[in-house]
């Protein structure tokens, strides 16, 4: 079997409100999917972190820059295909949209695997742990409205999260330190004393002004405190690890087992956050789980992107290991976008229905086993959503 051809498909919709987090607003959602196709007609689906413009430069790097590299390559030598693209590209980016578009890649090439062994992906990875999982739903992003506006809506929808069924609720931050931990107040007002919520800065603090956020998230007995600081300060998250009780989380904008090695070693994270569709596909990730968990550092996926990107995470916590094991061990937990998306809600020919097993089965979904990554895009519907850049 060959590679014969790789297609990009970047899909765009309208939100019908201006959304935010820390770094900016946006009213469109955005999804990049990649199809690989062999001379056998199996098709492989995968997809690429990154929204917007930054897929439509990454659709480029997929087609142009990397598809050239490994056309008539027999799509199971997935390892052999990772190196050959990661070491001709390193001296273009070790980081960033070129490992973004090589995890689309490679994430397709395990679903071809799978259909052509008709094992899903998980089986593939060694076996399941689990056959469900439990979800927390985040929700209550930034909009342009006074704060007294934006409290009342926090803590409006972390009620109906709770509500709806999920085991634990996540919201937004990044207005600042006194407005956020306003906007905190009124989510925990909202959801009661006894439901876990989580805080995302999406790394706009400062070392100090983390400390400050972090010390009134813990009077308010939050669970973690994800991406206080910018990335590329190590120094900073392990002070912040040393200063605070609260759990430290992140890791979704780190790559590979190379960068990952960093930040385990120097003790930066309580709760790892790979990012699938970004840090170099499955091939890397489960070498990634394999380094925290050496580190015994709990992973809690972070998922953002399509329905694709949720499905090829339910594969990878069905795969994962209990850390560190026992009669109860602390299970994995499913991130989900509960703001609105039609690549989640309308885009698989038989949908996952996250928000519905949620209600149902009390915060639990089920695993799907089916070969590859399990379930299937629409054509018709990505055909209506394709954007032409």
């Amino acid at each position: 079997m060959k590679i014969t051809n790789i297609v990009s498909h970047i899909l765009k919709h309208d939100l019908g409100e201006e959304l935010g987090y820390s770094q900016q607003y946006y009213s469109k959602r955005s999804a990049h999917l990649v199809e690989i196709q062999t001379d056998e007609g199996i098709v492989g689906w995968g997809e690429c972190f990154g929204p917007g413009n930054v897929a439509i430069a990454n659709k480029c790097i997929v087609e142009k820059v990397i598809q050239p590299l490994i056309i008539d390559y027999d799509p199971l030598d997935r390892e052999v295909i990772w190196h050959r693209v990661y070491n001709l590209l390193r001296d273009h980016g070790q980081k960033g949209m070129v490992l973004q578009a090589l995890s689309g890649i490679d994430i397709a090439l395990w679903d071809i695997g799978g259909k052509i062994t008709g094992q899903s992906i998980s089986k593939m990875i060694g076996g399941r742990h689990r056959e469900k999982v439990a979800v927390y739903g985040y929700g209550m992003m930034l909009r342009k409205e006074n704060i007294d506006s934006l409290t009342s809506r926090f803590a409006e929808e972390a009620a109906t999260i709770k509500t709806s069924g999920y085991v634990a609720t996540k919201m937004k931050i990044g207005l600042g330190i006194e407005k956020d931990l306003k906007l905190a107040e009124a989510v925990r007002k909202g959801i009661g004393d006894d439901f876990k919520f989580m805080v995302d800065a999406n790394h706009c603090y400062t070392l100090g002004d983390a400390l400050y956020v972090g010390r009134g998230l813990e009077e308010l007995n939050a669970f973690w405190f994800e991406e206080p600081l910018a990335p590329e300060d190590c120094i900073g998250y392990k002070e912040l690890r040393k200063k605070l009780d609260i759990k430290i989380a992140g890791g979704e904008t780190e790559f590979t087992r190379w960068g990952w090695r960093n930040l385990l070693e120097n003790r930066c994270l309580d709760i790892a956050q790979p990012e699938v569709c970004a840090l170099g596909g499955i091939s890397e990730y489960v070498k990634v789980i394999t380094l925290a968990h050496s580190y015994f550092v709990p992973v809690v996926n972070h998922v953002w992107g399509s329905d694709i990107a949720v499905a090829i995470n339910l594969q990878l916590l069905a795969a994962m290991p209990p850390l560190p094991g026992g009669l109860y061990p602390a299970e994995p937990i499913l991130e989900f976008d509960t703001t609105y998306s039609r690549f989640r809600d309308d885009l698989l020919t038989n949908p996952l229905d996250i928000k519905g097993q949620v209600k149902k089965n009390d915060g639990y979904v089920s695993i799907p086993d089916f070969p590859g990554i399990g379930v299937e895009p629409d054509r018709d519907f990505i055909k209506k959503y394709t954007i032409s850049e």
